[in-house]
């Protein structure tokens, strides 16, 4: 169930529908709100909101309209939101804004996977610009599948970042690990990433949800995740406050080791018929083999994705993380510019003899 409140509402008309909302459900803690495309909701769980209850509530003054939808994932439906959500990144530092999802033309997010020094970050971010990419990636937070593997440079990757960011004027997205951590992370990127080891940890989604700024946030596909699983992931972060979630699908795991995971494009569609988020794609992670990636990342824009995330670093073979399915900023310029002429071909702006 979704209740949306009057724009005219109180703060006492707001305070005594807490109150009745607090009651019905048994909460010891205050309901959430949301704010969803200049509305403000709030989303309860319709199995314990009896007919009696539903009808206590709509007489509220603060009370606009209820939404009862039959899906376990409530504001992120496309049932409840009939509009794609368009999301405007780097507003909150010295650069210049970039908008995924509506109507916007794809977005393409890219760098190493890992910051590992200043020098590789500025030559590689530089060379990322001047390929045509929007926004910059690093890792400076890295969960590896070994303990002692490179975990990246921390706090120090972050300020590296910003620094990068001060050079290029793209807006920078990092990966946030913790719940502790997402405060000192969103002071140094314009994304907050949730990696696919942590789709599920639910402190950090709430986390994320709640802080103050409501920075957009990359939330990546679990590896053995349903898409239900995946979206009610996003339901999370909504409910707790923060309405700029974005999907990447970046492969799912399977039992052959030919590649690294399986991207499964069939998702992309599907999520834009399911929800009104934006969804990208990340054809470095679900390939884990560097040829592999120009030929996914055409596949997936013409799935109508949203944009791509791709691993791209100066010099490939001797990168500390990931090496094998990070491309070249010349191969990167080639992906931009066949993801330009592949969207104006989807749009009609293309004719073919």
């Amino acid at each position: 169930m979704i209740i949306s409140i009057h724009t005219q509402a109180t703060s006492e008309e707001r305070a005594q529908l807490m109150t009745l909302l607090c009651r019905i459900t048994g909460s010891q803690r205050p309901i959430t709100t949301t704010m969803m495309t200049e509305r403000e909701v709030i989303a309860l769980d319709g199995t314990i909101i009896d007919a009696q209850a539903q009808t206590a509530i709509n007489e509220q003054s603060a009370v606009d309209s209820i939404h009862t939808l039959k899906t376990p994932y409530q504001l992120a439906s496309r049932l409840f939101q009939a509009t794609s959500t368009s999301i405007t990144i780097g507003t909150t530092h010295d650069c210049e804004p970039v908008t995924i999802g509506g109507t916007a033309s794809p977005v393409i997010m890219s760098g190493p996977c890992a910051v590992e020094s200043r020098e590789q970050l500025i030559s590689t971010a530089r060379a990322v610009k001047e390929a045509g990419a929007q926004v910059l990636r690093g890792g400076a937070f890295k969960p590896r599948t070994s303990p002692y593997q490179f975990q990246g440079l921390g706090i120090e990757g972050l300020h590296m970042l910003s620094e990068a960011r001060e050079v290029t004027g793209l807006p920078v997205i990092s990966e946030v690990m913790e719940p502790d951590m997402v405060d000192t992370v969103a002071q140094h990127v314009d994304i907050l990433q949730v990696g696919a080891r942590n789709m599920q940890n639910y402190p950090l989604l709430m986390s994320v949800g709640r802080h103050a700024r409501k920075l957009p946030v990359l939330l990546k596909r679990g590896l053995s995740s349903t898409i239900d699983e995946w979206l009610l992931a996003a339901e999370y972060i909504i409910a707790a406050g923060n309405p700029n979630v974005i999907l990447c699908e970046r492969g799912i795991r399977s039992y052959d080791p030919m590649t690294r995971n399986v991207l499964d494009l069939t998702c992309i569609p599907l999520l834009h018929e399911l929800t009104h988020l934006p969804v990208i794609a990340d054809p470095s992670h679900s390939t884990g083999r560097r040829e592999l990636v120009p030929v996914m990342s055409r596949a997936a824009i013409a799935a109508e994705a949203d944009g791509l995330i791709i691993e791209t670093h100066i010099d490939p073979d001797r990168a500390l993380c990931d090496g094998r399915q990070s491309i070249t900023p010349a191969q990167l310029e080639k992906i931009v510019h066949e993801t330009r002429l592949l969207t104006q071909l989807m749009k009609g702006d293309v004719r073919v003899a």
